[in-house]
């Protein structure tokens, strides 16, 4: 409570919109608002990335119409995860579609070693899947359901690899599927823990991960295997925090993985450490995949201005400390 005679500082407004501070809300600096983008963009955020301020996928949410975004936080104690199929019909060995994700798939493994509730309802179906997840990705436990178990070889220790090597549980997947996260917390910062839901994503057909992994490809790769991309996956965080989402996250493995090909460096360099070249932020990360994939509505580049801005703004603060810090 404050002291007779006091005022208390008001909390400065905000943008209800970019979240940004009124006095720095990017949207008026964005030309065309809402661009119609073909490929709808998937954005999974780690909880700390929300309120920085250079955060750029704020501008993808202000700047693009088909953007989702899930709030994900590392794994403390103990996650669940549960993945039900969008049609899991037992014809699904067969048909153009999963033999040519197939094939995808066996590209991987040779080189590594929009749902709709109609298809699922809430708990109607058994997931395909469950697995218990720990720090860092420790799978403590997973099993399948029943319309995998003739499919998969799960007798011995049933693991991420042995589905990904069954074809039926790889054509189902192509098919689209949701995942559900549940997380353990503290209840009120006691030592009780309380299991609450996270996320719900959904992944449709044509779901692909942007991440730079071992097995990724590019473009041209996935062109290659006649593969169209209609949903990409994104995660926003730093480097570090991208890695633990991967990691954290196993199931982005049933996905193809994008890489970009790209030698440059990010706008956001001079104020944010950016291990090495190629190494963008999530706007420049969306833009730059999108023109290669070839979705490219007019004004896409307007919003690597807008970033560039948002870069601009964090400069002059930084170098505004450091000018009062001197003269102190």
């Amino acid at each position: 409570m404050a002291a007779p005679g006091t005022q208390l500082k008001s909390k400065r407004p905000t943008c209800p919109s970019c979240s940004k501070p009124a006095s720095l809300c990017i949207c008026i600096r964005i030309q065309n608002p809402g661009l119609q983008n073909k490929v709808n963009i998937s954005i999974l955020q780690h909880s700390l990335e929300r309120k920085h301020a250079l955060n750029s996928a704020r501008i993808a949410r202000v700047g693009l119409q088909n953007v989702t975004l899930s709030t994900v936080s590392d794994v403390k104690f103990d996650a669940k995860f549960m993945i039900h199929l969008f049609d899991p019909g037992h014809d699904s060995g067969s048909g153009q579609d999963g033999e040519k994700r197939s094939d995808f798939y066996q590209v991987m493994d040779d080189k590594a070693d929009g749902f709709d509730a109609s298809h699922v309802t809430k708990g109607s179906k058994e997931p395909v899947i469950t697995c218990s997840i720990g720090k860092y990705g420790i799978v403590t436990d997973i099993s399948i359901g029943n319309v995998w178990m003739p499919h998969v070889q799960w007798k011995r220790r049933l693991s991420f690899d042995k589905i990904l090597a069954s074809k039926v549980a790889v054509d189902d997947l192509a098919k689209g599927f949701v995942v559900k996260k549940l997380q353990k917390r503290r209840v009120d910062g006691s030592e009780e823990l309380e299991e609450v839901e996270e996320f719900e994503v959904e992944l449709p057909p044509g779901s692909v991960l942007l991440f730079p992994s071992k097995n990724a490809l590019d473009v041209d790769g996935l062109k290659a295997m006649d593969f169209e991309t209609k949903n990409l996956i994104v995660l926003d965080g730093t480097w570090s925090k991208a890695r633990r989402m991967y990691c954290e996250n196993p199931w982005l493995r049933f996905l193809p993985h994008l890489k970009l090909d790209l030698d440059r460096l990010s706008l956001y360099s001079e104020v944010r450490q950016q291990p090495k070249a190629g190494y963008l932020s999530t706007i420049e990360s969306i833009v730059y995949a999108l023109e290669e994939i070839g979705d490219y509505p007019e004004g896409l580049d307007n919003l690597l201005g807008v970033f560039e801005s948002m870069v601009g703004d964090q400069r002059r603060f930084k170098n505004e400390r450091l000018s009062r810090l001197s003269s102190a």
